[in-house]
């Protein structure tokens, strides 16, 4: 009985590593026969696992998804990622995870051994975390948002903007962006007619999502695209720029959280304060024009005077 279970683990572990495994490649992974690998296939659907099976010279043996979780098998690395992706989860930016997330750790750590419980241990309590703690954002609005985004299906919502101002939008999404401190949603606005970023926790669905539609071409790098546009409206101060060089070198040169950055050179940053704004487009070292605001403008002559002081 012990070999057969120690087996049957070894045979579920293949099942696992790769998604299709033929009988004679199975039998010959565990020594064993066909008829062995048949039999003990049938003990771990006994066991609730849902192994389909395809008949003939070219079929084989595949692990699918059944209707309960059954036992999982890890390997070291394995369960070491997962141990310390719930500890990101229990502390992190989701609301309704976090208790389920503390029991998983308990019973994942229970059955670690102890030089795996030692490394995650030590990789934890050496960690620090500079983004922050971010908005919280309801584990099922993702989840609901994520669906939608798969299933191409509309979503309806209630929109709080920076500025406490209310809207209705109808949106067609594309991804779900975390930045490690905010969730964003990039999706087509369809009233605008455009690619907007919308933070999600000032999202509010509507149910039920509107009809399915026929998936855009997005932008090149949704990340990069949400962290462009969620830093130019993040800050107090906010400027429009025409940078004059080529795209490609101003894409090396701007940092993702520098702003929007358009085809045509305009760049739509911002900064804390108007003096590190300019400060900032100085040290570019690339000829701009200020589109707004006119105070961006008096800000850089006032670092001319200044400099044209020291000069003297």
């Amino acid at each position: 009985m012990w070999e057969t279970s120690v087996r049957l683990l070894r045979l579920l572990s293949l099942l696992q590593a790769r998604p299709d495994w033929s009988g004679a490649e199975l039998a010959a992974r565990l020594s064993v026969t066909t008829r062995t690998v048949r039999n003990d296939i049938e003990r771990l659907r006994d066991l609730g696992y849902r192994i389909h099976a395809t008949p003939g010279a070219a079929g084989g043996y595949r692990l699918g998804a059944g209707t309960a979780m059954p036992p999982l098998l890890l390997d070291d690395e394995e369960a070491v990622a997962v141990a310390l992706g719930l500890h990101a989860a229990a502390s992190g930016t989701v609301t309704g995870i976090e208790e389920s997330a503390l029991r998983a750790i308990a019973k994942l750590q229970q059955m670690l051994p102890p030089r795996l419980r030692h490394r995650i241990e030590a990789l934890r309590t050496a960690t620090v975390s500079v983004t922050g703690r971010g908005p919280m954002v309801a584990s099922g609005t993702l989840t609901a948002i994520a669906a939608a985004v798969r299933d191409h299906e509309r979503l309806r919502f209630d929109y709080r903007s920076h500025d406490g101002a209310a809207s209705a939008r109808t949106v067609e999404p594309h991804r779900l962006v975390h930045t490690g401190h905010r969730w964003y949603l990039l999706a087509w606005d369809t009233a605008r007619a455009d690619w907007r970023t919308f933070r999600v926790d000032r999202i509010g669905l509507r149910t039920p999502n509107g009809p399915r539609f026929a998936p855009r071409d997005p932008p090149r790098d949704a990340g990069t695209h949400v962290v462009r546009g969620a830093g130019s409206r993040a800050w107090k101060h906010q400027a429009r720029v025409r940078l004059h060089a080529p795209l490609e070198r101003l894409g090396e040169l701007l940092p993702p959280a520098a702003g929007l950055l358009h085809q045509d050179g305009v760049l739509e940053t911002g900064g804390p304060a108007l003096h590190d704004l300019a400060v900032f487009l100085l040290s570019l070292d690339v000829p701009f024009t200020v589109l707004d605001p006119p105070e961006l403008r008096e800000a850089l002559l006032a670092i001319g005077d200044r400099c044209a002081a020291a000069a003297r």
